[in-house]
């Protein structure tokens, strides 16, 4: 089973259309000579940045892509039409590698904006080409190459500007619906997410990010536990972390502080386990559910983990479901974003 975020493609560059073998015919031109045309060139398969998609979802539906063959030489020293080139729109952060060979071809952003994936073939010569003064009338000619032929594995390292992350539960498929159009399935039991979800999160005029929810995150995650595994390695690429925490206890009322501490560390040494660089980016506690716990005792729970965890980064205290907090949250998130600016990758 293949996710949005990842696809495997075959694509295939244009064949070189054959040289021609022609003569010239014209009345009263006697011995006219060879004037057979080159062919054209094949098409090229190129990868090119398209700022409007986000993931590689559409690549599900279509996984062939072959661009166009040249055309044929002909009589008069006419060359056939090049083939046209083929243009695949992919998002910023793909990273495109060889299949067969494991060889990472390039990856795609603002520093480079187009790929070149298979070249085509190169037409062939036509018998003009072979004329010489001891060859009066070559019948040579030689025929167009073969364009490239290539099985692609197309990964988005750059998934979004916001990661959510937290155990199984904790509120990330809510949280993404009530802060963005996105609809991921919410029910009361864990993993309903089994692939990444986006959402763009609109703050203001002109003011907005993409959120990325990943599947819930179980102890060993880094060892290859549990869906979120798979999807680690996307969250190296965004620029700010959401750490969901359930505030409330499910037999009721609020949650020790000691099993929330717990929650919180068991993520944090995954992290840190699967990837330095995923470790240190900056990370916020969303203490999530505060509906179902008195306001007092949320305020008092919120305070006391802070104490024992010796937390540094912001701490906000939420209901997806019903709400609240969550403008505050988003407000604070698109701050720090304009803060770090559009070259934080």
């Amino acid at each position: 089973m293949r996710f949005a975020d990842e696809a495997l493609i075959r694509v295939r560059a244009g064949d070189g259309g054959d040289g021609c073998v022609s003569f010239r015919r014209e009345k009263y031109i006697p011995r006219g000579g060879p004037d057979g045309g080159d062919g054209g060139d094949g098409g090229d398969v190129m990868l090119v940045l398209a700022p409007g998609i986000n993931t590689l979802a559409d690549f599900r539906a279509r996984k062939v892509f072959q661009a166009g063959n040249g055309k044929g030489g002909a009589g008069r020293e006419r060359s056939g039409a090049a083939g046209a080139g083929l243009e695949i729109p992919v998002p910023a952060g793909t990273r495109v590698t060889e299949a067969e060979t494991l060889e990472v071809l390039g990856e795609l952003n603002a520093d480079r904006p187009a790929l070149l994936v298979a070249r085509g073939g190169r037409g062939g010569r036509g018998n003009a080409r072979f004329k010489s003064s001891v060859n009066r009338a070559p019948r040579q000619h030689t025929p167009g190459a073969p364009g490239e032929a290539r099985q692609l594995a197309l990964e988005l390292t750059l998934l979004a500007d916001v990661g959510l992350l937290g155990l199984p539960n904790a509120g990330k498929s809510t949280l993404l619906r009530a802060v963005s159009d996105a609809r991921p399935k919410v029910a009361d039991y864990p993993f309903t997410t089994l692939h990444p979800q986006l959402g763009v999160v609109a703050v203001g005029p002109m003011q907005s990010f993409v959120m990325a929810d990943i599947p819930g995150l179980l102890p060993g995650a880094a060892a290859g536990v549990g869906l979120g595994a798979r999807f680690l390695r996307h969250l190296r690429r965004t620029r700010l972390l959401l750490h969901l925490v359930d505030l409330s206890d499910p037999e009721g009322g609020p949650a020790n502080v000691e099993a929330l501490a717990e929650a919180v560390t068991r993520i944090a040494a995954e992290l840190a386990a699967f990837d330095d660089r995923l470790a240190s980016l900056e990370r916020w506690l969303v203490l999530n559910k505060a509906d179902l716990v008195p306001a007092e005792e949320a305020a008092e729970l919120a305070g006391r983990l802070r104490r024992r965890l010796d937390w540094q980064a912001p701490l906000f205290t939420i209901s997806a479901l019903a709400g609240q907090g969550t403008a505050s949250l988003t407000a604070a998130a698109m701050r720090k974003l304009e803060q770090q600016g559009a070259d934080a990758w």
